[in-house]
């Protein structure tokens, strides 16, 4: 076993038992979600030199990392993976599979379209981009 992603707020585990694994509604996928608002291949995880990665496949209610909003990104232990809203606490240890260094600096892969065209070109003031980020906060 690989490890395990825990339900929040209830549930049984959920074995990781392949170094690749597809996650989403379709019974092929290798973890299926039987919730309406997952997509029929949502995401894959993969692990690599230790480490699990999350790969959005172009799901309709997206992936998230810690609340945000991710197409691409590494997994460390104890962080809540969402799919859709569904979220789920990864338990691993990374020393026994196979990491020999510490974990690399993050690369956060963000979904294009959680900002906007002129926050991303460095266009709107930094008032703006605040207000909005406090408005989203607000609403969760």
């Amino acid at each position: 076993m690989y490890g395990e992603l825990q339900p929040l707020g209830g549930g049984d585990p959920i074995p990781l038992l392949k170094a690749s694994l597809t996650m989403g509604r379709r019974e092929s996928c290798d973890i299926v979600l039987r919730f309406p608002n997952v997509s029929g291949k949502h995401c894959e995880l993969s692990l690599m030199d230790g480490y699990w990665f999350v790969k959005d496949c172009g799901s309709s209610n997206g992936t998230k990392v810690n609340g945000s909003r991710v197409s691409e990104q590494r997994l460390d232990p104890g962080d809540t993976l969402s799919v859709a809203k569904h979220e789920y606490e990864l338990n691993y240890e990374p020393s026994k599979l196979g990491a020999t260094a510490a974990a690399p600096e993050k690369a956060v892969s963000r979904d294009p379209f959680s900002r906007s065209l002129l926050e991303t070109a460095g266009l709107e003031s930094r008032q703006i981009v605040e207000a909005r980020s406090d408005k989203r906060q607000s609403r969760r």
